[in-house]
């Protein structure tokens, strides 16, 4: 059996039942390339009490996994919701055509943490990702989700991809927006959410730009749209 267990925003976030799944199994995978722990695996494996293999993207969307779990039970231990990224939905699909059990764990995402900003989640748009520009590739589509989003007045969540450092990415937000000819206005970035070092900010992108050295991964950046007073009250706690 595969169990895909959700670990949550920080090193004590897996859930009783996760900890129960990973106990039973014979084998403890930790998929690590989607997001940067802000925690070492040294550390989670002093919370669940058993070594941790990494694995690349090559390993977890191979048959590697599928193989093993029918042999014996085994976990994959995901960072925060075990099903936000495409990935996993994928592989539960592969295990279910060649027939072998698989249980999501679920905990806590970065989407959950967001709250904290006193934005209402309901009032959200579709979420895009952020990626790290190359020499020779810079996309920039994912200001169009920000695009349709104000569109209907949704706050836009940017999620930025690992290795991007935080002076390049807002860089890149600010270039594509240029582009996409968006007016960025005031934004929130979020960093290491659900941890004891979470700092949520709030200003212009000129004021952003002096946050170098106080936003670490992972982080987000979040584009609201027209606030309800509830929201304002909250969010202006975190003006820089």
């Amino acid at each position: 059996m595969l169990y895909i267990v959700g670990l949550g925003l920080n090193e004590k976030g897996i859930c009783v039942e996760g900890l129960e799944a990973v106990k039973k199994c014979k084998s403890t995978y930790l998929e690590s390339y989607t997001v940067e722990f802000p925690y070492s695996i040294e550390c989670l494996e002093g919370v669940i009490g058993k070594k941790i293999i990494s694995l690349s993207r090559d390993d977890v969307e191979s048959d590697r996994l599928i193989k093993e779990s029918r042999k014996k039970d085994i976990c994959l231990l995901v960072y925060g919701s075990p099903l936000f990224a495409t990935t996993h939905v994928s592989l539960i699909d592969e295990c279910k055509d060649c027939k072998v059990k698989v249980k999501v764990i679920h905990s806590s995402s970065v989407f959950d943490a967001i709250a904290d900003t006193g934005l209402q989640l309901y009032k959200f748009g579709k979420i895009s990702s952020m990626p790290k520009w190359q020499e020779n590739f810079r996309p920039d589509s994912f200001l169009d989700f920000v695009e349709e989003n104000k569109k209907i007045f949704a706050h836009s969540l940017i999620l930025v991809d690992i290795g991007l450092g935080f002076e390049d990415a807002l860089d890149e937000l600010i270039e594509a927006s240029k582009t996409k000819k968006i007016d960025l206005g005031d934004i929130l970035v979020c960093s290491r959410m659900g941890t004891s070092k979470a700092k949520v900010f709030y200003g212009c992108v000129g004021k952003l730009k002096l946050l170098e050295k106080k936003v670490f991964a992972p982080f987000c950046f979040i584009i609201p749209e027209k606030m309800h007073f509830l929201e304002e009250n909250v969010v202006k706690d975190f003006s820089i």
